[in-house]
């Protein structure tokens, strides 16, 4: 089992930060159970019911990103 980097860990923070102060009224409810692939950086996203179709679109957009990835108005992006 691998342990997530302080990298990893400050993408998550910033991810997390980002959707609550600048997404989140923006996208719920309307999008609730899309995905959101997030370029933490810049603020662009791509959002899909379909989280491989929107990590595709965002990875052609951007090969060398690495992104954050949430459920729109769900506390994960899936279960175990």
């Amino acid at each position: 089992m691998s342990t997530a980097t302080a990298n990893e860990i400050e993408l998550a923070r910033q991810g997390k930060d980002y959707y609550r102060h600048t997404l989140r009224a923006k996208l719920e409810p309307e999008h609730n159970g899309e995905y959101l692939v997030l370029d933490v950086g810049t603020g662009e996203y791509e959002l899909d019911g379909d989280e491989l179709a929107a990590l595709r679109r965002a990875r052609a957009k951007k090969p060398r990103t690495v992104f954050y990835i949430l459920r729109v108005g769900y506390p994960t992006v899936g279960r175990i």
